[in-house]
């Protein structure tokens, strides 16, 4: 169950937003096979001159199309898993028109009680919903 947050400058449109949004979860149901509802995402918009994304050194330019990403989820997935999945995201935001030295991924990993869906109960603690395995 990961919680996706997607930072972009503004000047995309509704449809492109909905599409970059949707491939990221794709990627992410291919390669954690998270049921299709686990979908939580924060999708903001920035005006020009608030996204800072250089190359750490890497020797490549970013534009403005850059799409920085959060994915909170819970820890045990290999890096291997990890590698497939940021290589999965980058395929997906690649369909969408997004260049891959635009798509910046940090991912954190957090336990099963770090979360709650709502009633202010840890569902994974209190058994209402199983702990991912994969």
């Amino acid at each position: 169950m990961p919680l996706v947050r997607i930072d972009v400058n503004q000047g995309r449109s509704r449809g492109d937003l909905q599409k970059l949004s949707r491939g990221i979860h794709d990627a992410i149901l291919a390669e954690y096979g998270i049921p299709e509802r686990d979908y939580f995402h924060i999708l903001t918009e920035h005006p020009e001159g608030q996204i800072f994304a250089q190359d750490a050194g890497l020797g490549f330019e970013r534009t403005k199309g850059v799409v920085m990403i959060q994915i909170f989820t819970q820890g045990g997935r290999s890096q291997d898993a990890k590698q497939r999945l940021f290589a999965a995201v980058a395929g997906k935001l690649a369909e969408a028109g997004i260049a891959g030295e635009d798509v910046f991924i940090g991912y954190v990993e957090n336990t099963a009680g770090d979360w709650s869906f709502g009633f202010g109960r840890a569902q994974y603690v209190t058994g209402e919903l199983a702990v991912p395995r994969k």
